[in-house]
């Protein structure tokens, strides 16, 4: 613990003793002072006195039927008022500014969301958003362990129990024209290892007994969508993000089931993040009916 006696605290002054001094400057007596501060007199009297010792002069010239400021006390008096001030405005401010963390799976933490953090952004103009993206599994992870308030990524059906789930159904694809060669191992386009979409890719294939291989890995969904499309590898991803011009479904491998799209929220939810929850729930609702395209 710091002492407040150490040389490196010498000029520190204490806002509990400014703001006695303050009351007691404000309305020239040690009583009225006490009332407006909720302290005790003899309270108040310790604190100047302490404020005084520190200082190395008197702030207050107490020989008189009031209680004035000593010419030291007028020029300390105009600081204490600014340093308290901004100690009420700092505290009022970083009250208001709530922090809601939101972590997203990897292909809603672009413009898809934008529309709804416009919304929250709107209605509580004093909430300060962190987004997090990435895979699904260590933002669930995060969520689990109070890093996160509220987490939209994708699971197994049924895999945990949200507060929202819309099935999300997936399809092999590849580049516009590609043609499977049967001789060779099938080039795979994925995620870092630990993707749900990565491991359900090699499940299906050893399954199935097609030999595979990966051929390209990247951490942006717009990094494997175009590594799809230029004909680097086929993948297997939401049916949703299919690009007709780019990319065709691939029918001949083995179907996979529905993952699912999940929206969990932490147990303690105060309006912001109820608010923020529901914005999300309705535009998922659209998105993945198809509403929203």
């Amino acid at each position: 613990m710091t002492d407040p006696a150490s040389p490196a605290n010498q000029g520190l002054l204490d806002p509990v003793l400014l703001r006695a001094f303050v009351a007691v400057a404000d309305s020239g007596s040690f009583t009225r002072a006490a009332a407006a501060t909720h302290l005790t007199q003899s309270t108040v009297s310790q604190q100047l006195k302490r404020l005084e010792q520190q200082l190395g002069y008197e702030l207050l010239d107490r020989k008189g039927r009031y209680a004035v400021p000593t010419p030291e006390g007028e020029r300390l008096l105009s600081y204490a008022r600014n340093i308290l001030a901004l100690m009420l405005e700092a505290g009022s401010t970083m009250q208001r500014q709530r922090l809601l963390r939101l972590g997203v799976a990897e292909d809603f933490a672009g413009d898809t969301l934008m529309p709804v953090l416009q919304a929250v952004r709107a209605q509580y103009p004093d909430l300060r958003l962190e987004l997090s993206s990435g895979l699904s599994k260590p933002l669930y992870q995060g969520f689990r362990e109070g890093e996160l308030d509220l987490v939209l990524i994708k699971q197994r059906q049924a895999e945990h129990s949200a507060r929202a789930s819309w099935p999300e159904p997936l399809c092999w694809m590849a580049a516009k024209g590609w043609q499977f060669d049967s001789g060779q191992p099938l080039p795979l386009v994925s995620f870092p290892p630990g993707g749900l979409y990565r491991n359900e890719m090699g499940q299906l294939l050893d399954e199935a007994g097609i030999p595979w291989q990966l051929t390209y890995s990247s951490n942006s969904l717009e990094g494997v969508l175009c590594a799809v499309a230029a004909g680097l590898g086929v993948s297997l991803l939401p049916a949703r993000l299919l690009r007709p011009g780019q990319h065709s479904e691939v029918q001949a491998l083995p179907p996979a089931l529905p993952m699912e799209l999940a929206l969990h929220q932490a147990p303690v939810a105060g309006p912001e993040l109820q608010f923020l929850a529901r914005e999300i729930q309705r535009h998922c609702d659209l998105l993945m009916s198809g509403s929203a395209y």
